[in-house]
């Protein structure tokens, strides 16, 4: 039975990407070719409508069984067997799934400022041409209404932050041993010890991995009328994109993704305003969070002298993933499957 010895189980906009990314060349380390198979978001197929651009994320769920163990059919003998899907930490009946699937599986959780990681989600739909809503706060402030409309899980920017609530839920269902919690700025400014305490964690060999690339980097489309245009159409090819066989949907919607994003300025930090009015959702769980771990994190409700993510220009042949799958910038539209 191939199924996997460890997951990077949260959090979405923290790193996962990059970190999938950095763990793969680790000989006694296999990562599943698929980053983000979703597999234990559903017993058995995902829905088939929420918010934009869900209804095709969704198509891209390797749900079946076979199919989720066949991504670990070519992990060399002696290996260990990791996939990376953020989104399970928030989602009770996944961990659920996976505490009886895998009880044994080792965790890997990166959590990142609430607020920073809401920002970074947000600018990620905005830049991919689906979020409708161009301010940051007043988006935030849509969550409970979208949510009642059932979009998916990527577009709760406040709930996907409230870190000690899925931990304390996580350790109903797993020994604390099982879990190695570690806080994104670590990737960003210490990524050899923390790819050698990953290692360590996992129980394979230290010192052989000693970068974490910048994958998954996000631009910042203006607010423009071209925007609003192009935005418009990323929408409507959704909706009908959901008539097309296979990823074909996908291939169309990278197209005008691409164009969205070419040319778009750097992503912009927060400013101390934005921090202040998205404060407050967060105040309660980050006190959770320090009583589950054991750690600090009075900075996060703290002014910040620099943006707690990876601000400035994209470095050249890096884009934005889309629906588990990386395509850089300038390479061929994904493959169409059957």
């Amino acid at each position: 039975m191939a199924l996997p010895d460890f997951l990077v189980a949260g959090v979405p906009k923290a790193g996962t990407t990059a970190l999938h990314a950095a763990l793969s060349p680790h000989p006694g380390l296999y990562l599943s070719p698929v980053k983000e198979p979703k597999f234990f978001l559903s017993d058995g197929p995902p829905p088939t409508k929420g918010g934009p651009g869900d209804a095709l994320t969704y198509r891209e769920h390797i749900w079946q069984r076979d199919r989720y163990e066949a991504l670990f059919d070519a992990a060399p003998a002696g290996t260990l067997r990791g996939e990376s899907t953020p989104l399970y930490l928030y989602d009770p009946a996944a961990m659920t799934r996976i505490a009886q699937t895998i009880p044994d599986v080792k965790l890997i959780v990166i959590v990142r400022d609430p607020v920073e990681r809401a920002h970074s989600n947000w600018t990620h739909l905005w830049s991919a041409g689906l979020e409708p809503v161009g301010d940051f706060v007043r988006a935030c402030a849509e969550e409970e209404q979208r949510i009642a409309a059932g979009w998916a899980s990527f577009w709760h920017y406040k709930g996907l932050g409230r870190y000690g609530e899925q931990l304390a839920h996580a350790f109903t269902l797993f020994p604390a041993e099982q879990a190695l919690v570690l806080r994104y700025r670590l990737l960003i400014d210490s990524p050899a010890a923390t790819l050698d305490r990953i290692c360590a964690f996992l129980g394979v060999e230290t010192g052989l991995l000693a970068e974490i690339p910048r994958e998954n980097v996000t631009a910042h489309p203006e607010r423009t009328l071209a925007h609003r245009a192009i935005s418009l159409g990323m929408r409507a090819s959704d909706a009908a994109g959901r008539l097309l066989p296979g990823s074909m949907a996908t291939a169309a919607t990278h197209r005008l993704e691409r164009r969205l994003q070419r040319g778009a300025r750097e992503r912009q930090p927060l400013g101390w305003e934005q921090r202040q009015a998205l404060l407050p959702a967060f105040t309660d769980d980050v006190k959770l969070l320090e009583t589950v771990v054991g750690e600090d994190f009075s900075d996060w409700l703290a002014p910040r002298d620099r943006s707690g993510g990876q601000v400035g220009a994209r470095p050249a042949g890096k884009g934005q993933a889309k629906n588990g799958l990386y395509v850089p910038p300038g390479a061929a539209d994904p493959p169409v499957k059957p």
